[in-house]
């Protein structure tokens, strides 16, 4: 049985979900409260989250969803392995906002966290698994639009 995909195209057919919620990858919407990991998806050459005890299980997550993850974040770095205490590839920060980058050029990855200290790493240079627990996910587009139409009422 093959999950179903769980991207939402808008009218412009784009999607608004994660890249790595491959056709050939189940995978699922992320939940307040997930404890996720970061992961590598077989058979392809990309990497995002999985849920704790649901490895083969893409969890797609909304721009504007926030994490919190265990310890300080790392990315992949050669000297990692060799120097562990030295902390190569370390973003030095915990919290972070799932975001799209580069939406202009095609072909290429476009989630990344966007983290408390300003550092934007793309979900592809994450060292695979650390732990991340999703704090929030973003407002409905319905509340979104209401909140930014009060915020520009001139009345106010």
């Amino acid at each position: 049985m093959r999950a179903k995909n769980c991207g939402n195209p808008q009218s412009n057919g784009v999607f608004l979900m994660c890249d790595y919620s491959l056709h050939a990858v189940r995978s699922r919407p992320a939940r307040a409260g997930d404890m996720l990991i970061t992961s590598e998806f077989p058979d392809t050459a990309t990497r995002g989250f999985s849920a704790v005890g649901e490895p083969g299980t893409a969890v797609c997550l909304l721009p504007g969803t926030e994490l919190a993850f265990s310890e300080d974040a790392a990315c992949n770095h050669p000297f990692a392995k060799l120097f562990p205490g030295m902390r190569f590839g370390s973003v030095g920060a915990r919290l972070a906002r799932f975001r799209k980058i580069n939406r202009q050029v095609t072909d290429t990855h476009h989630d990344a966290l966007e983290f408390a200290n300003g550092k934007v790493v793309p979900l592809t240079k994450l060292r695979v698994g650390q732990k991340a627990v999703v704090l929030q996910l973003p407002a409905k587009d319905g509340a979104g639009r209401k909140a930014l139409e009060v915020e520009q009422d001139p009345a106010l």
